[in-house]
């Protein structure tokens, strides 16, 4: 199997989640990604729950397809050692708080000019420059100030923040598309670059609705449920059992929606509901008349009679059930890997699919240190240099990497 970054080596220096899903994903796209860890405790992330074995399994999730070597970036040869991982280096990313590659001598004017080709790629919370470069960020602080959290719940409640680590992960996606473009610029100049984007940043460019609206006429996006703040019906109803979704905006669906799936042929007559204009301005009255309607049987009726209607729907599940779901092992989002210490564990699979070779799941998530000495070696060290290395502090193996 060659993948389309086989041979292409990153140097990972992140922690926790939106650098590690970078590198991930690299990885899965078939670069050498070398996660570079403190010790004794490697990527804050390896102390999460559930442990088993003593291994984090949320760190398992997120780190696989890389191989980790611990090293001490303030000792003069633990530096040594990355400096000459650096060199040879296609890629580098780091998500330190700003101004500490810089005080380890490992920033971008270093490496740069150690290695011209070098692809240099930093995430923050709120960038390198600007009156809060220096302010340190995590993803619920981003969603605060990008104004997301202020949009996000029930109208009339207190802000809520999204369900996962949205700015983080929107931050290791954005920094994903800068490095391969980087990348693809050096494959025709020769030339690499340094890039650089922020938790908050990266959550805001994904809001372009909202930011037409607010420059277009002035709207400040506000909670809406489940409701679009331009369509309807869209939104989540309730039924006997649960919750269903419906996506029936635009005419034709919302025709279909009336006759196949509600049975109420009088709503296409109901001025409250003759366009869509209408059904948006009407919008509590059509929910209260839907979900009286739904009440009468379970979300599975309403779906099957969605999709014979070929109207978007979907019921409204737990994380539990969308797991269980049998559309989901028929894609394959959820895999088996063997793990070191876990032994067999399930991991979220490729959300990519493709005709010809393009990602794949290589190795689980490594020890903390499971590949010092063979990337050490790898560098010229010899195994007696390499032991120098653990004995002095500089670098530190895994006695249980086997």
């Amino acid at each position: 199997m060659t993948l389309p970054l086989e041979g292409v080596k990153v140097v990972d220096l992140t922690n926790v989640m939106a650098g590690p899903y970078c590198a991930m994903v690299l990885g899965d796209l078939g670069a050498d990604v070398i996660k570079i860890e403190s010790f004794p405790d490697g990527d804050a992330s390896r102390r999460f729950d559930p442990k088993v074995n003593g291994e984090s399994y949320c760190f398992a999730v997120l780190n696989r397809n890389k191989r980790s070597i611990a090293l001490d970036l303030k000792a003069p040869r633990g530096k040594e050692a990355f400096l000459k991982l650096a060199a040879g280096a296609d890629i580098v990313l780091e998500n330190f708080r700003p101004g500490v590659v810089r005080r380890l001598g490992i920033d971008p004017e270093t490496l740069l000019a150690l290695n011209p080709a070098l692809v240099y790629a930093s995430m923050s919370g709120f960038g390198q420059t600007g009156p809060y470069g220096n302010k340190g960020g995590f993803d619920i602080i981003a969603q605060g100030m990008s104004g997301i959290m202020m949009m996000t719940g029930q109208p009339g409640g207190r802000p809520a923040k999204v369900g996962i680590a949205m700015n983080d992960i929107a931050s290791g996606v954005t920094a994903l598309y800068g490095i391969l473009g980087a990348y693809i610029g050096r494959l025709r100049s020769g030339k690499g670059q340094y890039l650089e984007t922020s938790l908050l940043e990266a959550g805001l460019a994904w809001t372009p609705w909202e930011f037409g609206a607010w420059a277009g006429a002035g709207e400040i996006p506000t909670p809406t449920g489940t409701r679009h703040r331009r369509a309807a019906p869209y939104q989540a109803y309730r039924t006997q059992d649960g919750y269903v979704t419906v996506g029936a905006g635009a005419d034709n669906l919302w025709r279909s929606f009336c006759l196949n799936v509600c049975d109420k042929p009088e709503w296409l007559e109901d001025p409250r509901y003759a366009t869509a204009a209408a059904r948006l301005a009407n919008v509590d009255e059509l929910e209260r008349d839907i979900e009286a309607v739904f009440a009468d049987h379970p979300t599975a009726h309403w779906v099957d009679l969605l999709d014979a209607a070929k109207v978007p729907g979907g019921p409204v599940y737990g994380y539990e059930q969308i797991l269980a779901d049998p559309h989901i092992e028929a894609r394959r989002m959820i895999v088996e890997v063997e793990h070191p210490k876990i032994g067999r564990m399930k991991t979220l699979g490729l959300p990519l699919k493709s005709s010809g070779e393009l990602t794949a799941i290589r190795r689980p998530a490594p020890l903390l240190g499971q590949h010092s000495a063979e990337i050490l070696g790898e560098l010229g060290y010899s195994p007696k240099e390499i032991c120098e290395l653990f004995e002095t502090g500089a670098a530190a193996g895994n006695a249980n990497a086997g």
